[in-house]
């Protein structure tokens, strides 16, 4: 197995392992007409633009804690991924993981974490996926038995022992990928940077990635950040999200916090045996939205309930008759998010934005 059981789930070990403050990030770029003529103007008179990507951002994480990063496209998460495992620096800020600068890439740091991006392999396209095992092996310095102890380990719980010795270009996308997590973590890092590990992956092959990655956080400790559009993968896995846009931190806790914040009501759906006297409801339930379900036959109430009414809303219920069936819905973390890019997407700054500095006026 992966090794003794360690308990992450809520008690994670506050020590940061990642540390960053007022990391920024900006882009020089050139504007060229396109054609010939574009490029000999582009030549004399060169049009120097400058995007801010990551605008001074600070956050930590703790050691065995998955974070997720959300927002939308060029919204700075991929940016700050980037940043974390080295392969850009910073603008300005300062930024630490392990005790260790990124970008300066030192080979010990490069031992201690490890990067997979869904749209990117690792692995040598022609060749079966021990060899770039083997390679990975040699990079790493790794000793034999402890090296072959973990590739089948690692095997067995990705369910890919059979496809170690099939040529990548071969693999389905799932299997793949699967193989890509292998070779990533098989020097045992303690941080693991992930950009979007399920994307064009079938349900049953996400599931498996999902159920891998929690196992491994839970098992081994190791600290997770993990990008993704896939809201079930940030369900699954994360204990906290940070939600990035126009590449500041709008909000920063776990999903149920955010819930609360953008969601202040949940939804109870109440059915009764038999049709129910509407008369004074609105006094029966103060502060909730009672409307009755038409196709129901007055037996179905929807009362958007505040979340701080929910225990005296569903006291009352039972007394205006025999209840059928009762649910209550809260809204899906995916339409959350999407309320959320909405409102940022109309102002700035969006939930719990970091100030202003002094002198400065804001994104």
């Amino acid at each position: 197995m992966l090794g003794p059981a360690v308990n992450n789930s809520l008690n994670h070990d506050p020590t940061p392992v990642i540390e960053a403050a007022d990391l920024t990030k900006t882009y020089t770029f050139h504007r060229q007409e396109p054609g010939v003529l574009g490029a000999f103007r582009s030549l004399v008179r060169r049009r120097t633009e400058t995007r801010l990507a990551v605008d001074r951002i600070t956050f930590a994480v703790g050691a065995g804690e998955v974070v997720g990063l959300l927002g939308p496209n060029g919204a700075g998460k991929t940016t700050t991924l980037k940043m974390l495992a080295g392969l850009l620096y910073p603008t300005a800020g300062s930024l630490e993981v392990l005790g260790f600068t990124p970008h300066r890439r030192k080979a010990e740091y490069l031992r201690r974490i490890a990067l997979v991006m869904g749209q990117k392999t690792m692995l040598w396209w022609d060749v079966p996926t021990m060899d770039s095992l083997l390679l990975h092996k040699d990079m790493y310095d790794l000793d034999d038995a402890g090296f072959r102890a973990t590739v089948g380990e690692l095997a067995e719980l990705l369910d890919v022992t059979d496809l170690l010795r099939v040529q990548v270009r071969k693999l389905s996308l799932g299997e793949r990928m699967k193989c890509e997590l292998l070779a990533a973590l098989v020097h045992r890092p303690e941080v693991l940077f992930l950009d979007e590990p399920t994307i064009g992956l079938d349900v049953v092959a996400k599931a498996r990635v999902r159920a891998f990655l929690a196992d491994l956080n839970r098992l081994r400790g190791t600290t997770i950040v993990v990008t993704s559009h896939d809201m079930d993968d940030i369900e699954a896995l994360c204990s906290r999200v940070l939600i990035i846009d126009h590449g500041r931190i709008g909000f920063d806790g776990t999903l149920a916090a955010l819930v609360r914040e953008v969601q202040p009501h949940k939804t109870i759906v109440a059915t009764y045996a038999d049709p129910i006297a509407l008369d004074g409801l609105s006094d029966r339930f103060p502060d909730v939205a009672v409307t009755v379900d038409p196709a129901s036959d007055g037996r179905t109430l929807l009362l958007e309930t505040p979340r701080e009414r929910m225990s005296a809303t569903l006291e009352t219920l039972p007394r205006l008759g025999s209840l059928a069936d009762l649910t209550v819905r809260d809204a899906a973390v995916e339409e959350i998010i999407r309320q959320v890019f909405e409102r940022s997407a109309l102002a700035q700054p969006a939930l719990h934005a970091p100030p202003t500095l002094p002198g400065e006026t804001g994104s």
